[in-house]
């Protein structure tokens, strides 16, 4: 019969070797990744920045984060073979259902291919579609 091993109540469990420790800005988050995923990262942001200028970034939960006017407007994280990208309004994702065919769409997020072209148009929308939800636009 096999020895069951049981971690101490009060240890953690291992985090995956990109996520080891707190990640404090994007650059760090960034050196995470490799070079695919970290380009994609850096151009989603760019195409979110370059229609919202007051947009910024903030880590949270380790993940890149998109904030205008203090609110959280778009998130996204690296995983292996994907990026999944949630636009943190839960309601929006049936909205652009047909501009999400290509893609893995969960309840709240879809995944988007590591070496993903951003839609600049889709990522404006999604943006625009957060504000609205907030009465900030």
């Amino acid at each position: 019969m096999a020895a069951l091993l049981l971690r101490p109540a009060n240890s953690a469990r291992p985090k995956p070797a990109h996520m080891a420790s707190k990640i404090e800005n994007l650059e760090q988050y960034l050196g995470t990744l490799d070079g695919v995923r970290a380009g994609t990262v850096q151009a989603i942001i760019d195409t979110i920045q370059a229609d919202f200028p007051e947009a910024t970034v903030k880590i949270a939960w380790n993940v890149p984060q998109i904030q205008i006017e203090g609110e959280y407007v778009f998130g996204l994280s690296a995983a292996k073979n994907h990026l999944t990208l949630a636009s943190w309004n839960p309601d929006s994702l049936p909205t652009f259902a047909d501009r999400l065919t290509d893609f893995v769409v969960n309840k709240r997020t879809f995944q988007v291919p590591a070496d993903w072209t951003p839609d600049r148009a889709l990522l404006r929308d999604m943006v625009l579609d957060r504000l609205q939800q907030l009465g900030l636009r």
